[in-house]
């Protein structure tokens, strides 16, 4: 058996990962200004790699374009425990529900490839499931148990009204924050205090 199989990836070296590193930073700045289809030696050159090394991590557009994807989900999920740790639940869930604002914000430029049809994007809506409900569920449940907001919300409903809020047709996207807002006084409707 191999070093490299599905359940234990081979290790990248320090060097191939700095490449890595800096193709999907600058992908994910040259996706946001120029959207997926952006010109592959700008991405390259925003790096400071080669042609033949951007190739050598990404075969297929659709490689980087997930990579890139995969990044932005984990960056966000990840700060969920960091919000919780370092502030009160409800305003460690209000800073996370901000940064997921962010997200699909960013994700906007993604948009267009994920709803492509390609089958290389297929996983992609369940890991964003995977990570972000496990993220959101306990800043929720914390929120609730404070009797901040009401109980009854369940994590995924609430990442797919954000989502919604977030992406409505157009290109002014400048009240998605105050749309939140309103979205996030709603949760403190019928919030149970003194629990």
């Amino acid at each position: 058996m191999s070093a490299a199989t599905p359940d234990r990836p081979r290790r990248v070296r320090v060097d191939a990962q700095r490449n890595i590193d800096a193709l999907i930073d600058a992908a994910r700045e040259v996706f946001r200004v120029s959207g997926v289809d952006a010109p592959v030696r700008e991405i390259t050159s925003k790096a400071g790699v080669g042609l033949a090394t951007f190739y050598r991590h990404f075969p297929e557009r659709s490689d980087l374009v997930t990579a890139v994807f995969r990044h932005e989900v984990d960056a966000c999920a990840d700060t969920a425990a960091t919000l919780a740790a370092e502030h009160e639940p409800l305003e460690a869930l209000v800073r996370w529900l901000r940064r997921f604002t962010e997200f699909v914000g960013a994700k906007r430029g993604l948009a267009a490839a994920l709803h492509s049809g390609n089958p290389a994007f297929e996983p992609l809506p369940a890991y964003f499931q995977q990570r972000f409900e496990p993220a959101l569920e306990p800043l929720l449940a914390a929120a609730a148990a404070a009797g901040e907001i009401r109980g009854d919300v369940k994590p995924l409903e609430l990442l797919h009204a954000v989502s919604r809020l977030c992406s409505p047709t157009g290109v002014d996207h400048s009240g998605d924050e105050r749309m939140v807002g309103l979205l996030i006084d709603g949760l403190r409707f019928g919030a149970k205090p003194g629990r």
